[in-house]
């Protein structure tokens, strides 16, 4: 079956930063660079040269356009998104925010990304909670663990849409139902999904939503999105008190008229300095080329390429989760008898870069890989293992 017939895309490495020479199958960790992109940030490198053209309005057009974008991928309205530099600090927005009794628990995944354990740990500390975390299920079937271990007494759940060591998938339908019935807070670090994963927030309706702009939305590092629900969205407490978060602060000439009143919907949580002169223009040229792919034709492409490297990995001895319990986009394989030590090391070697997650091997493609990557992958990691 070709990508095409599967209503995919056909690999573009032209439109990508790629040399020929190099294997490049690490989106997980940082996506390619696209050349729009590249071109967006020496553009915006050469205005940011000339500060008497720019117009108080220019500190907010793009951080707005950015925003739309940003909120199209998510099913979402523009007012709802905020822009943050990282998933930590979305994160530690959601942690002081979200409601929590001494004695209650705060649900998520066992080995889950650091970025959203650290300010749940505080936040236990704190408010005499705890974390409790789902142990890896041997069946690989995460969405049942997760429902399994959220009760009456449950506070907050935050886990992400695809476990980032091997894409093991959440249905974060069924665990936003389980968590509105319990009424715990509902997070999401959608980072290793967002942009390569069909992902509704109208639909899965979170408390909050958090995802790095680097990775799957294949935008400049330092510049993500936050989605703030209903609940929140007007009357929550923002990290800074930014003076471009308040009402009327496109009015320089009054910016000594102090007020209490935030501008509307999320952008009250906006980081400090998020006219981001450098790199927004790069996040709208990245997002405007994910919209114009569509995520659903961009997970289609996908995952014909990761089901060829699971068939491939198997043809080694290799193991990964089935198709239905992980995101489609990329994929762990594990080895009977463990990982070669220096395996990472060697591939690189060898010009074929992929992660080391655990005890995985996460290969992770975009549009940029041919099938020439994927032979050349396999045929590495066989001279490797045998």
């Amino acid at each position: 079956m070709t990508a095409s017939q599967d209503n995919g895309l056909r690999p573009m490495p032209h439109l990508f930063e790629i040399q020929d020479e190099v294997t490049y199958l690490n989106c997980a960790n940082m996506s390619p660079q696209l050349k729009a992109v590249r071109t967006a940030g020496f553009e915006a490198v050469r205005a940011r040269a000339l500060p008497w053209e720019l117009t108080p309005a220019d500190w907010f057009s793009g951080a707005e356009t950015l925003r739309a974008l940003a909120a199209r991928v998510l099913d979402a309205p523009a007012d709802s998104v905020a822009l943050v530099p990282s998933v930590s600090y979305g994160i530690a927005i959601a942690a002081a925010n979200v409601p929590i009794q001494p004695g209650q628990s705060i649900v998520l995944l066992d080995q889950q990304f650091p970025s959203n354990v650290y300010a749940w740990r505080r936040l236990a500390t704190a408010s005499g909670g705890e974390v409790r975390c789902v142990p890896r299920p041997r069946n690989g079937e995460w969405t049942d663990a997760v429902l399994e271990s959220i009760d009456e007494n449950t506070a907050v759940v935050s886990v992400p849409n695809c476990h980032w060591t091997d894409g093991g998938l959440v249905d974060l339908r069924q665990v936003g139902e389980r968590a509105r019935a319990v009424d715990a807070a509902f997070v999401i670090d959608a980072s290793q999904s967002l942009g390569a994963y069909p992902l509704s927030v109208k639909e899965v309706r979170p408390d909050f939503l958090v995802s790095v702009g680097y990775k799957w939305l294949l935008g400049p590092y330092g510049l993500g999105y936050l989605y703030v629900g209903s609940r929140f969205r007007e009357s929550g407490k923002p990290l800074e008190e930014s003076w471009l978060s308040r009402e009327g602060s496109s009015d320089f000439s009054r910016l000594v008229d102090y007020t209490d009143t935030y501008r509307g919907g999320a952008r009250r949580f906006d980081m400090g300095e998020f006219p981001q002169f450098g790199t927004i223009p790069q996040a709208i040229a990245a997002l405007e080329q994910i919209l114009d792919w569509g995520v659903d034709r961009i997970q289609a492409s996908l995952s014909l390429t990761t089901r060829r490297i699971s068939e491939g990995a198997a043809l080694l001895g290799g193991s990964t989760l089935d198709e239905l319990q992980r995101g489609a986009h990329f994929v762990g394989i594990r080895m009977p008898g463990g990982l070669p030590e220096g395996l990472a090391r060697t591939l690189s070697d060898e010009r074929v870069y992929v992660s080391v997650r655990g005890d995985c091997i996460r290969v992770a493609p975009h549009l940029h890989n041919t099938s020439s990557d994927i032979d050349r992958l396999l045929a590495t990691l066989e001279k490797i293992i045998a």
